[in-house]
C-alpha cells in the first residue's frame, strides 16, 4: 500500500471515530431527556409560575394553589395520603420503572431524601405505566428508595391537578410541595442531585 493511501485509511479511521463519538453524545442526550408527555392537563391561563432557565419553574408563596387530592394504595399495597405531610415539604416524583431519565436520577432523589428527612422534609413518588407493581417494587429495591410511592398505572392521578398551574406533564416530573401544601415548585425534566437541592432548599428555608 503507498503511503497516500495509508494516509487515507488513516483520515478514513478518525472521521469514523468521530462520526461514533457524536452519535454517542446524542444518545446520551436522548437518555436524559424526558421518557414521555404524561398526556396530563396542561393548558394556559393565569399560571402565576416564573419558568427558569435552568427548568425549574417556582411561584411565589402568596400566589400558590393547592395540590389536588393525592391518596391511593402504594405499589407495596399500603395506603397513602399526600394531605397527611401537610407541616412538611413534600418531594413529589413522578416516574416508572421502564424509564431510562428515571432510572438516572433515582440515586440522587434516595440520597437527598436521606439527607434532608430531619429537616421536615418527606418524599413521595407517583408510579406510573408500570403494568404490575412487581416492577416497581424491583426498581425500589434496586435504587435503595424506602419513601412510599403511590400507583397509578393509568396517570389519574396526574389528571387531577388543575389547568394552567405547575402539574406534572412528563415522565420524570418533580414537584415540591410547600408546609401549608400547596404547589412551589415544578421541573419536567430528570435531576441530578445539585439540582433538586438548588429546588428543594429556598422551600425548606421558608417560614
Amino acid at each position: 500500500m503507498s503511503a497516500a493511501c495509508r494516509a487515507e485509511s488513516c483520515s478514513n479511521r478518525t472521521r469514523g471515530r468521530a462520526v461514533l463519538l457524536t452519535a454517542g453524545a446524542a444518545a446520551a442526550t436522548l437518555v436524559l431527556s424526558a421518557c414521555t408527555s404524561g398526556g396530563t392537563s396542561g393548558g394556559s391561563g393565569n399560571t402565576n409560575f416564573v419558568a427558569g432557565k435552568d427548568g425549574i419553574s417556582t411561584v411565589a408563596k402568596g400566589s400558590r394553589t393547592d395540590a389536588p387530592d393525592l391518596s391511593g394504595a402504594t405499589v407495596d399495597g399500603r395506603k397513602i395520603d399526600v394531605a397527611d405531610y401537610k407541616g412538611k415539604v413534600v418531594v413529589l416524583n413522578v416516574w416508572g420503572s421502564w424509564c431510562p431519565p428515571c432510572r438516572a436520577e433515582a440515586p440522587n432523589f434516595v440520597k437527598v431524601a436521606k439527607d434532608t428527612e430531619a429537616k421536615g422534609v418527606q418524599f413521595v413518588g407517583i408510579n406510573t405505566r408500570d403494568s404490575e407493581t412487581s416492577l416497581a417494587r424491583a426498581f425500589e429495591k434496586e435504587f435503595g428508595v424506602t419513601y412510599p410511592s403511590l400507583y397509578d398505572p393509568t396517570g389519574k392521578l396526574m389528571l387531577r391537578f388543575k389547568k394552567g398551574t405547575l402539574n406534572p406533564q412528563t415522565i420524570p416530573s418533580t414537584l415540591v410541595i410547600d408546609r401549608d401544601g400547596k404547589v412551589a415548585a415544578r421541573t419536567l425534566q430528570a435531576l441530578s442531585e445539585d439540582k433538586l437541592r438548588e429546588m428543594l432548599d429556598p422551600i425548606i428555608a421558608e417560614k
